[in-house]
């Protein structure tokens, strides 16, 4: 598995406050595939928190997807939903614990939240 992957999973438990603010709680195991290899992580998520685990828990939920495009969507190349909807990866479960998930994936690299480029338009505009 790469670094950036692992890079990911360790930063959830610091970002969660910012991330998970809603009521939801529920796990989450994602599995990692490559070739005929499964890696299982598990996320115990809950208001304001989330636990990063190896070990086999009961999930409410199953994201599965390959190991080299979870990379791309842990650094910001590749979209969540867009890989889901493209049937590259599958979902299965509690649907709100992937919109919640998905949250944790970065933007891709340039793109700007709408609401400033509006701001600075209007600041060149006065």
């Amino acid at each position: 598995m790469g670094e950036a992957i692992e890079r990911f999973f360790a930063s959830l438990p610091a970002r969660a406050p910012a991330v998970l603010r809603g009521p939801t709680r529920g796990r989450l195991q994602l599995d990692l595939t490559t070739g005929n290899r499964t890696e299982h992580w598990f996320l115990e998520m809950a208001p304001g928190s989330v636990r990063v685990t190896r070990e086999q828990l009961p999930a409410d939920a199953v994201f599965t997807v390959s190991a080299d495009l979870f990379e791309g969507l842990v650094t910001g190349r590749e979209a969540g939903m867009a890989a889901v909807l493209r049937n590259e990866a599958t979902f299965s479960g509690q649907v709100v614990l992937f919109l919640l998930f998905r949250r944790f994936f970065p933007d891709p690299p340039g793109v700007r939240d709408p609401r400033e480029t509006a701001r600075e338009q209007v600041r060149r505009s006065i």
